[in-house]
């Protein structure tokens, strides 16, 4: 059966980690433990999480038909953003590597490379949750919003190399397997 869970963000929680088997990932995980003071830290007061996976899909139309008579699978772009009601060097660290720390480094540095896990669950249903895991990870951009009247917001976009989902209902998990 199909879960059928409403979830709500403030269920849900945003978690950063790295590997460690690329000189990103050593990078990534430095930055996680110095500015964050874990490897595996909950990104608190976050807000406004938008992830978005675009496919250049083909279109073939043979002359005389108006309707694609064949759609071909293209590039996969998966990117979003998120607002930090905060501001630190971490995300900063974690957008320009070791550049952010020395300006003495070399011109070719090792931009980190790391792991988001959206983690959603329903209180009344513990059981049931759902994940969202964005692994090879590299900020894009970073902003800062410095309202007079509200709350200082840092914001940064960034783009992921794959994107898998994990449902899992009374403790079984959901995903289909594939012929």
């Amino acid at each position: 059966m199909a879960m059928q869970n409403v979830f709500t963000g403030k269920t849900g929680s945003i978690t950063l980690s790295a590997g460690t088997t690329t000189p990103e990932d050593n990078d990534a995980t430095a930055v996680l433990n110095s500015a964050f003071g874990s490897a595996t830290p909950q990104v608190g007061r976050a807000t406004g999480i938008k992830v978005g996976v675009q496919t250049d899909l083909e279109e073939f139309h043979e002359i005389g038909h108006r309707h694609p008579i064949v759609l071909h699978p293209g590039n996969i772009h998966i990117s979003g953003s998120m607002d930090r009601a905060y501001l630190s060097g971490g995300l900063i660290q974690l957008l320009l590597g070791r550049r952010a720390a020395s300006s003495n480094q070399p011109a070719i540095y090792p931009q980190p490379a790391f792991k988001i896990t959206i983690a959603l669950t329903d209180p009344a249903v513990p059981t049931n949750t759902a994940q969202m895991i964005l692994d090879g990870v590299k900020f894009q951009n970073w902003g800062l919003n410095m309202p007079e009247n509200d709350f200082v917001m840092e914001n940064v976009t960034f783009r992921a190399m794959t994107i898998s989902i994990l449902d899992t209902e009374n403790g079984n998990q959901l995903n289909p397997a594939f012929p």
